[in-house]
């Protein structure tokens, strides 16, 4: 670990420390499915939160900005550094699906008086369950949704509304409601930088997020977002059909809206990995291990992508690729649109191949050399952005 912390740390030209992230306000317990233990964070380290869902947060839950010594989700005392970004809700672009055991088939939860089957997080093979013949499933009481999307919306008409809610004034007037609310919140604890929410796949959604939160406003303390933020995944172990060419369309889309809004300082990119499924759906979720795939991970050396002609470093090579793509990308003006990247640095989790920096025993694996000398490499152009493992 101290190798990745030495590493990484000079990446990051704001603060000088490897940002941590958990979808969460600050760390907690580690994943129930492997009996981790607590994130626990050094002074090495800056906590970068994360309201993940669309309502408003509790304003105990969000600490203050720049500081140590605050107290996490579990009542332990941190000394790492609390962010000054704060990140918007997840993945509200797509559906999604219910984790674990029905991942990938669980496309909704069940409605009240709905008959359906309990989602289990921990236990079966991801995709091996099975929902309601409507594809609805109990996920909430051992599961939960890979993003926001997948949840109805208090007060709002519709099942499934956050996909589609630009076209519903309902959901519009709902979630700029809330926004407003939180941003203030952040902005009061001392926040300078706010992420709109993190899209899965559609960048017209941040699009027209950033319409109306910043009509008629150009700074945070209004609402106006200064960061968007999105994820990106391959599939497969070959990002060379179609995973490449739509990562650098997300690209393309990050420079036309910092254009569009000359005060966006550019995309914090925090999830970033390799889905083990073929992508047969627009939505990103697939089910994994699938009969229609090349490199299924239940057959590969340790479940991670093997080398091949197109990924001679397995894995590194398609971070390496990425991070490059990355560092080309710029305004007319010159500013880079990637001011954030974070691997994925899980085993098999939501879909995904084992895409772990470390092996068993604790070690750096070649993946996570790769990210570090790819890391270093982007931020060798950078004058005061972020890299995030």
């Amino acid at each position: 670990m101290q190798t990745v912390i030495d590493g990484l740390k000079g990446t990051n030209k704001q603060d000088g420390k490897v940002n941590y992230w958990n979808w969460n306000f600050a760390p907690q317990d580690g994943g129930i499915c492997t009996n981790k233990s607590h994130q626990y964070l050094t002074k090495d380290f800056v906590f970068m939160p994360e309201n993940w869902g669309v309502g408003v947060p509790k304003d105990e839950y969000v600490r203050p900005a720049g500081t140590v010594g605050w107290i996490d989700s579990t009542g332990v005392k941190s000394p790492a550094l609390m962010s000054n970004v704060f990140l918007g809700a997840n993945e509200p672009d797509i559906i999604g699906s219910c984790m674990g055991d029905m991942m990938g088939k669980c496309l909704g939860p069940s409605a009240p008086g709905e008959a359906a089957p309990v989602a289990h997080l921990c236990g079966g093979a991801q995709g091996s369950g099975s929902p309601n013949p409507q594809g609805h499933c109990d996920c909430w009481s051992d599961s939960h949704s890979t993003g926001v999307g997948f949840w109805p919306v208090q007060g709002v008409d519709g099942y499934q509304p956050l996909p589609t809610c630009w076209n519903n004034p309902k959901c519009v007037d709902s979630i700029m409601g809330s926004w407003k609310q939180t941003s203030s919140i952040a902005v009061a604890k001392g926040y300078k930088y706010l992420s709109a929410p993190l899209v899965a796949v559609n960048m017209n959604w941040t699009k027209s997020f950033m319409e109306h939160a910043c009509n008629g406003c150009s700074e945070i303390s209004c609402g106006c977002p200064n960061l968007i933020g999105w994820h990106f995944y391959a599939n497969d172990c070959q990002p060379d059909k179609g995973g490449y060419a739509d990562f650098q369309r997300k690209l393309d889309a990050t420079v036309e809206l910092m254009e569009q809004f000359p005060h966006l300082q550019g995309a914090i990119v925090n999830e970033v990995g390799m889905l083990n499924c073929a992508m047969d759906t627009a939505d990103a979720i697939c089910v994994p291990n699938g009969p229609d795939q090349k490199y299924p991970a239940l057959k590969q050396p340790n479940n991670a992508c093997p080398v091949t002609p197109s990924l001679p470093k397995g894995l590194g090579s398609f971070i390496e690729e990425l991070l490059s793509m990355a560092g080309k990308s710029k305004t007319k003006d010159g500013r880079r649109a990637v001011v954030s990247f974070t691997w994925f640095n899980e085993d098999m989790n939501g879909g995904t191949y084992n895409l772990r920096l470390f092996d068993d025993d604790g070690s750096l694996n070649e993946v996570g050399k790769s990210y570090i000398s790819a890391c270093q490499a982007w931020a060798s152009g950078t004058q005061d952005q972020t890299i995030v493992v």
